[in-house]
């Protein structure tokens, strides 16, 4: 198989009914850029029909029993055949069909680029008010004064990197604090990163399906990482502007979508 230049990576964990519209609207984008790539989905203990539909829409299925955001995360980078990796929830909260810039700033050397919601853009009832004026903003100050990385959202969850750079940084969170570890790892190798704006929607899952994020249990353990040892002292990162254009493996191998 010829390598691929991009894995989609979506974790999952009782997604059944969105799901499947973010890998057909992955691969419809794939096929319309003409990009040689591929589409993974983390199943992560899913009791609902995430992981058959996602199959069924052309995905690549990964089963990853140890819950958890980063488990999830970590377990698709292993299997990710892309030279570069763009992650993002498959609640139908990002639009897998404008990774444009996002892909721009890989191709131009970026190691990390990290979406940015306040400037791209937040739908009405898509990020609660305390999130969005007090835990988001407090969490993203202390995050940019420890690791000198100054990213506008640490926590968004679209964000792409250089498959080799990522492997090279050491990840190891298991919940959602990966999101903040893989900006302060980042930073403290001295890696290039962008931001780019990006629209946050409203989560497209049943009414009532819940939130898998637990404000004060995970904004705990974004500090812990952040304060933690783990931390190293950063060199200063290089930032650039966006673009202007801004453990099971199911042994089926979907051909990757080439526009």
């Amino acid at each position: 198989m010829a390598e691929l230049e991009l894995t989609i990576l979506m974790p999952c964990l009782d997604e059944e009914s969105t799901v499947g519209e973010c890998v057909r609207v992955a691969r419809r984008w794939l096929a319309a850029a003409r990009v040689l790539g591929e589409v993974v989905v983390v199943d992560n203990g899913s009791t609902d029909r995430s992981g058959e539909v996602a199959r069924g829409c052309g995905a690549r299925v990964v089963r990853e029993a140890r819950r958890g955001y980063g488990s999830a995360l970590r377990a698709g980078i292993d299997a990710a055949r892309g030279r570069f990796v763009i992650i993002g929830d498959s609640d139908g909260s990002y639009d897998f069909g404008d990774l444009d810039a996002m892909l721009a700033a890989l191709r131009s050397g970026a190691d990390l680029v990290i979406g940015n919601r306040f400037a791209g853009g937040i739908d009405r009832g898509a990020m609660p008010w305390m999130h969005r004026r007090i835990g988001n903003p407090f969490l993203s100050a202390i995050g940019r004064r420890r690791t000198r990385v100054p990213i506008g959202d640490f926590h968004c969850g679209l964000r792409g990197f250089d498959r080799g750079a990522a492997v090279s940084w050491g990840l190891r969170s298991d919940g959602m604090e990966f999101a903040s570890e893989i900006i302060a790892r980042a930073g403290a190798a001295g890696a290039l990163v962008v931001e780019v704006p990006v629209r946050l929607h409203r989560d497209g899952r049943v009414a009532g399906a819940g939130s898998h994020l637990r404000p004060t249990r995970d904004g705990i353990r974004h500090l812990r990482l952040l304060a933690g040892p783990q931390r190293h002292e950063p060199t200063a990162p290089r930032m650039v502007d966006a673009p202007p254009d801004s453990l099971e493996q199911i042994p089926d191998r979907p051909e990757p979508v080439l526009g």
